[in-house]
């Protein structure tokens, strides 16, 4: 039981008292049930306004030419901000595989976004067809809009003839799942 001023409330979370000398320790310990993003929100306009997300079941198999990228169907999500100011946080946890060298990148409509200056967000290359990966990437965004913008993730390889799997090993032995989320933060 915690010490100090205070009690249980009726959902049975201490509240703590508010003579101590930390009001805002005290505001934030109090959410009990509350959510955290609306409590953030509350101390200065920032927080969570908005969260869209996927999750991709099934898998997909593409073999680009060498440094093509091609879009993974049905893994993109459209948001719209409420400001121009608005953050889009790109969150992409994902199952791939390749015969050889793989690539990836996020892209904002048509625009690569968060990438090294060779072009790819995230790679990998394999020494065996069984081998799958699970990139996660996580980028900010600023789209400067209040238009729907739309973020996918593409793949290519670097060997031509190679294909590129997702939710799958190369040998398609192996599955899984990829999730897609985007957050809107307010600017």
């Amino acid at each position: 039981m915690p010490i100090g001023p205070g009690g249980l409330d009726s959902n049975g979370i201490w509240q703590f008292g508010e003579d101590d000398s930390e009001a805002l320790a005290s505001d934030l310990l109090n959410l009990g049930m509350a959510s955290v993003s609306t409590a953030i929100g509350g101390l200065g306009g920032a927080g969570i306004l908005q969260v869209v997300s996927t999750i991709k079941t099934d898998t997909f198999t593409a073999t680009p030419a060498a440094f093509t990228y091609v879009d993974i169907t049905g893994f993109e999500l459209t948001i719209t901000p409420s400001s121009t100011s608005s953050k889009i946080m790109v969150i992409a946890s994902m199952m791939v595989g390749s015969g050889a060298r793989a690539r990836g990148r996020l892209v904002r409509d048509s625009t690569p976004i968060g990438v090294h200056a060779n072009g790819n967000t995230f790679g990998f290359e394999s020494s065996a067809a069984s081998e799958a990966w699970h990139p996660s990437i996580s980028f900010l965004d600023s789209p400067v809009t209040t238009s729907s913008v739309t973020y996918k993730v593409q793949m290519t390889t670097g060997t031509a003839g190679q294909a590129v799997y997702v939710n799958q090993a190369a040998g398609g032995n192996y599955r899984g799942t990829s999730q897609l989320t985007l957050m809107e933060v307010a600017g």
